[in-house]
Order: C-alpha cells, then structure tokens, then sequence
C-alpha cells in the first residue's frame, strides 16, 4: 500500500519515488487491473462465493485477507490540486474615540486618500487563507496542522466547497481539471468535527440508513447490508454493532466509536475524496490512533483523505502521508512528515532526537508568531525549499502521476471496478454527467426519512407520553369545568369561553415540535451537503410522522371534551369537532415547524411562539368582535391562526336554527334586572309585550344560535370555510418551512 511504499523510500524524494513505483504509463484497462480492492469489489467477493456455495446472498461475517495475492495493491491514480487559495472576511472594527478622532499619519493610506479594499471605518479585512497551494493524491492521508485559528478548518471548507464561490479566490482541480461543484457533492464526503446523529439508533441501523440513502435503489437489499457489515469490520465496531448511539440521558457507544460511525455514514458511498475537521478532536490517545488507523484503511482502498488535526501523537504522526502547517493562513512547511527533520535543520532550529516532530514545529511556529517579525522568515524559507524541491524533481522527469488520463477516464475506470455505486454510469460524455443529483428517487427518500424518525421516537415514549399527559388533563380540567352546560344566557357566555381556551390550548401544546428540527437541524445539513435526499423529502416525511400523533391527540381531546360538556350535534358534531381540533394541531405544529427552521436556539423558538399565539388570540375574536376591532389592527384579525377553528366550533355549536338560548325572561339575566324577583320580571315582560305590540311570554324564543352568531360577528365563512382555511395555513407554514431549509441550510461561508 502506499504507506508501505512510502516508508522505504529516501528523504525528500518519498512521495515521488511512491508514485513512480505505483503508476508506470499504461492503458486504462491496464489502470483498473492492476488497483486496489475498494468496498465494492470486496463485497462483491464476498457475494459471489456465498452464492455459489448457498445459492443465497444472505451477508454472513467474513474477514476479508488483504495480504491475497489475487487482489492488486495499487490504486487508481488521482490527484487533488489546489493553488493560492485566498479567503478573507470582513470584520467589525473595535471603535474608539481616539481612534476616530485620530489624526492620519503621514504616509498611511489614509493619508494619502487610498483606502485599503474592502476597509472603511466600520469594518476591516482578515485574510483567514492567503496564497494555500498543495496537492493531495489517493493512497494518502493528507494532514492540516496548526495553532486555533490557523485557518485549518477554513482551508478544509475550502476544498470541500464548503465556501461560497465568489469569495474563495483560487483554483481546485482533480486530475488537472477544473472540479464542478455537482461533482464533487457526489464523489467526495465531509465528516464534520461534531458527531452528529440519531442517539437512539443502533450503530447498524444508523448506517444502513445512511446506505438507504447514499446507495440506488438499483442495488439490492442484501447487497446494501452486505456493504454496512463490510463497513462496521473496516471501521472496527463489530463490537458495537447492536449498540444504540446514545446521549445524556441513555449510555451507548464510546466517543471513539461515535467518531468512527461518523465517518461510516460518510464513506458508506465509497467516495474518491474524504475530508474530514478534528476526526480526533476529543478523543484520547488510543481511540484517536484507532480512527486514523482507519482512515488510513480508507485511503488505501483507493481514497484521497484529508483531515485538519491538532497536534498528533507520534503513532498518529507514522500514519501520515502529507502534512501541511499553516499559520494566520500561511503555508509555514508543505511535505512528508519524513521532511520535517531536514526542514527545520536547514532553517536552522533541528529537532532533537528525544522530541515529537510535530510538537516541536507547532512549538516553534507559535514562538514566531509571537516575535516582532512573525512567522515571515519562515513563510519565505518554505517557498525557497520547496521551489528547490519542485527543481530537483523536475531534473528528475518523474512521469505524471496520474498516468495522463483524464477526469472522465479515471472516473468510469472507478466505475468499472465498483468504486463509486451510487448510480454512476460511464457513457456520458463529461465528469458532472457521469453521476446523478441524488441516488434514489423522491418516494425511496420519504420512505427513508420516514422510516428513520419513527424508529428514532418510538424508543423514546416517553416523549409523546408527557405530551399526551398533557393534552388528557386539559381536557379532563374542562370537562369537569364546564361539565354539562345548559342553554342559558350564562352557558352560552360559558360555551365561549370553553371554545376560545379549548381552540388557543391546541395551539399552545404544539410548542414541543419546535426542538425536533432544531435537534436535527445540523444532521439535515450534513445530509443534504452532500445530496443524501432532497430537501423537499425530508419536508413531505416531516409532515408525514407528525399526523398520527396529531390524530390519536386530537381525538383524545375531541372525545374528553365533547360529550361532558354537553356540546351539540350528536355523532355529526362530534367528528366536525374532531376534524376542526385536528386542523388546529396541523396549523399549530406546521406554524411551530416553519419557526424552528429560521430561529437559532429553542429558548428564542419559545419566546417567539408564546408571544404570537398570544396575539392570535388576542384577535380571535373572543375578547373584541370583529367589527369592534381597529381599521388599523384588522388585517392581524384575519392572519389569526385561532380565528378559523374558533369561528368553526363556534357555528358547529350555534348553527341550529330550531334550539333557543334565550327565552322570555331570560333576557334580563344579563342586566341589573337580573337580581329582582320573577314575579316583577314577568310584570316587566308584559309591559314589554304591550309596548311593542308584540307577544312576548316566559316560553317565547328570544335569542337562537343564529341571533349569537350574529352578535359575534361570524357572518363572512361557512363552519366548512374555516375548517379548509385552517387546513390550508397549515400547507402554507409547511412550504414557508421548505424554503427557509432551501434558502437557510446552504452550510456554506460567504
């Protein structure tokens, strides 16, 4: 393997001498015969002999000999060059009065009239990478060292086109061609510093999930389980297979196997190019040996790895191919770790013989970075070493490291040996034709996502038990509160005040949905990074697992609720009532849903929900008719979310014609009357009847359901109207959610 190769050969010529073993000039068929075994091919190994043997392809556990002779050890040739990359933001200036006050000094761009771009009084310009150029070949471990704030992460980013296009300054070519971003998406993967996934799934499901995802459908069952237990035996979590994640509240797997399946959901694809921010970061000594060990698997199998790491142990420093230290975004050394020794002899700080090599260069390199004169002298000494360098291998006439083929060839010869199986096909004529957007159609998607998020919550029941506790003891309060309420002028006042809580308290308990996505907001970010799955499957599947929670509440509600307090209707009643409380769940939980896409933290999500859906009900209508309420303030009225279902529950109740409320008498229970005796009410209501002209006795209709509606002012919609619009807002919040992911969760620095 190229470690192998590299470690026999002679100081400051071992990367050369490596490639000029490995890649002679040959045909491309020449190419894929003579390379090394990548996941693909092993599984189809293993496939091939357990179904001659069984006639099945069940995947049974084999540990796979690499030392076969039968399987070649060289790989196919590709290259990853970057040249002077440069990257820089602005940032607030620190204002001062005497700063602002001060006089220019002579000389100074100020004073000249020549400001400094992109500099003003406000902000100023930090350079985070200036001038980065290196190369990365497949076979290797290529290391990013440096201090906190090096630009480590940033050079990362970077190359993994983690970086706007318009900011980012420089070339990034993959076998001497320019790389598309759409390419990149589906032959490279970017595991990210955290370890982010669903802590209730095993090891297993979480990367056959990933392999549902990455891997086309055209790629059977067994097959994709085949390639996970490939997988789980490279990464060394046999062990811990059956072993949920975990987080605070359940123990799963080690911080070291974490890492490691975080890098299995990103290789599960096997991609040409692997970066990866701090794999170790967070680990001790021995789990952090453990996962470059298998990323040294990787990059052996056929892989350009490149990581930012932070000061490696010496075992770690014997894995590495390729370091590059960088300071303030400065190349200071760009080479074998081999050269490190000769490096710094030359610029006149040897290291000693009892000392880590790496240690003692960032030791050095942050005692520069302290001096008057920085890190330039050291800066400079690099560029003169390595152009003395590139010289010497120039008089050498190394052949091309990547046989002279093209991107296109060096692609499909990856295809033809089972490299790249997600959907790559060879007969087209361009490297971004060659690979699809996405490995699985839309309904393989949402059937995934789906899938995935009812597993990861139905192991955590409690979850919805509290949020069911909550939504039964509601109802049993009103219940028992508004327990059998009669016709009369005081129950129909009763009844209003049962509807408006009970409508505004369905919206309220949605608030729990708002740190679902907030939780899996940067996992959705990682995932569709790098095309998983469409932003628009995982918005329908979202929708989709929510709704049978959202039934089994709002018929628990409905059916507390509805018979004791002796609503209307009879049966057709009752199922509009569920219907309507339903529809308010849906509003509720998508309103919720569309906030937790554009609101950074739960507590801000909170603050927010409280406050609107305060004002919601504010103007629902209950505490101010509609005809009562301000011009000004109107056109809140009707973007009110409890407006529709309390309008609805409010004709769905009143809508009889035929049942009265309001009888003889009755009327005066509402006024200062009310307290006098009947004898004198009655004496009252013939004097009425004689005044009027009209008859008026104790049994005489004076208010029906209609006349209420009418004084509430619910005279625009039909119960059916507001029920559809209710519907229909929640659809609205759900696309506003699908264009906050499109337009929010790029996951890339301007």
């Amino acid at each position: 393997m190229s470690r192998i190769v590299a470690e026999n050969t002679l100081q400051g010529e071992e990367s050369v001498q490596f490639y000029d073993q490995r890649v002679q000039p040959m045909e491309m068929s020449q190419a894929s015969a003579y390379s090394s075994p990548t996941l693909g091919q092993l599984l189809k190994r293993v496939g091939d002999v357990r179904k001659e043997v069984t006639g099945d392809e069940t995947p049974v556990h084999q540990v796979l000999d690499m030392s076969d002779p039968g399987i070649q050890q060289n790989s196919l040739p590709f290259v990853l060059s970057f040249n002077n990359l440069t990257y820089s933001v602005k940032v607030p200036r620190k204002m001062t009065f005497p700063t602002i006050f001060r006089r220019p000094v002579a000389g100074t761009a100020a004073a000249t009239g020549d400001p400094v771009a992109g500099e003003n009084l406000f902000t100023r310009t930090k350079v985070l990478l200036d001038n980065i150029s290196g190369e990365a070949r497949d076979g290797e471990i290529v290391a990013v060292l440096g201090a906190s704030g090096s630009g480590k992460s940033t050079l990362i980013d970077g190359l993994a086109n983690r970086i706007a296009k318009e900011s980012l300054k420089g070339t990034i070519t993959l076998n001497g061609e320019p790389l598309d971003s759409r390419l990149l998406k589906v032959i490279s993967a970017y595991v990210m510093q955290d370890d982010l996934l669903y802590p209730m799934l095993t090891v297993e499901e979480t990367l056959m999930f990933a392999a549902e995802f990455r891997l086309p459908r055209t790629l059977s069952k067994s097959k994709k389980k085949m390639r996970v237990q490939a997988l789980i035996d490279q990464l060394g979590l046999r062990n811990a297979a059956k072993t949920i994640i975990g987080d605070e509240g359940h123990r799963g797997v080690s911080g070291g196997e974490r890492r490691r399946v975080s890098i299995g959901i990103d290789i599960i694809h096997d991609p040409i190019i692997l970066f990866l921010d701090e794999p170790t970061s967070g680990l001790d000594s021995t789990s952090a040996y453990m996962v470059v060990k298998v990323l040294q698997r990787i990059a052996q199998s056929g892989s350009i790895v490149i990581m930012s790491i932070h000061q490696p142990s010496y075992r770690i420093l014997g894995l590495l191919d390729r370091m590059l230290f960088l300071s303030r975004g400065q190349t200071v050394y760009s080479g074998s770790p081999m050269n490190l020794p000769h490096f710094f002899a030359d610029f006149g700080h040897p290291i000693p013989d009892n000392e880590n090599r790496t240690e003692f260069a960032l030791d050095l390199i942050r005692e520069l970075e302290g001096s008057p004169g920085g890190t330039k002298s050291l800066v400079e000494f690099n560029k003169t070493w390595q152009n003395t360098k590139r010289q010497s291998n120039q008089n050498c006439e190394i052949a091309t490291p990547t046989h002279g083929l093209s991107l296109k060839e060096a692609i499909s010869a990856s295809i033809s040996r089972g490299k790249l199986v997600s959907g790559t096909t060879s007969d087209h004529t361009s490297p971004a034709s060659m690979v699809p957007t996405y490995a699985n159609p839309f309904w393989i998607e949402m059937t995934t996502l789906s899938k995935r998020s009812f597993t990861n919550s139905w192991r955590v029941p409690e979850l919805f038990g509290i949020r069911l506790g909550a939504i039964v003891v509601t109802g049993f309060i009103l219940a028992t509160m508004f327990w059998q309420l009669d016709n009369s002028p005081k129950g129909v006042q009763e009844r209003l005040g049962f509807f408006a809580f009970a409508m505004s308290t369905t919206f309220y308990t949605c608030a729990d949905a708002l740190p679902v996505f907030l939780q899996e907001r940067y996992i959705f970010m990682r995932e569709t990074a790098y095309n998983a799955y469409r932003r628009s499957s995982y918005c329908l599947s979202h929708a989709l697992v929510s709704l049978p929670a959202l039934i089994f509440l709002s018929f628990a509600f409905a059916a507390i609720t509805f018979w004791a307090v002796g609503l209307d209707g009879g049966f057709s009643g009752f199922m509009f009532y569920f219907g309507i409380i339903l529809a308010s769940f849906w509003a509720g939980n998508s309103f919720v849903t569309f906030l937790s896409g554009v609101v950074p933290s739960v507590m801000l999500g909170y603050t927010i929900v409280v406050a609107i859906l305060a004002y919601f009900l504010l103007f629902s209508g209950f505490f101010m008719n509609r005809d009562r309420i301000p011009p000004y303030w109107i056109w809140f009225h009707y973007l009110s979310l409890v407006k529709y279902p309390y309008e609805a529950v409010l004709q769905n109740e009143f809508d009889d014609p035929t049942k009265c409320f309001v009888k003889g008498i009755q009327m005066f229970d509402n006024s200062p009357l009310g307290s006098v005796p009947i004898e004198l009410k009655e004496k009252l209501l013939s004097t009425m009847s004689n005044t009027l002209n009209v008859k008026i006795t104790g049994s005489t209709c004076v208010t029906t359901g209609a006349d209420i509606l009418v004084q509430q002012g619910i005279t625009e919609l039909s119960m059916w109207g507001c029920l559809w619009i209710t519907i229909a807002w929640g659809f609205f919040f759900r696309v506003l959610f699908y264009f906050s992911l499109l337009l929010g969760s790029k996951n890339k620095r301007r």
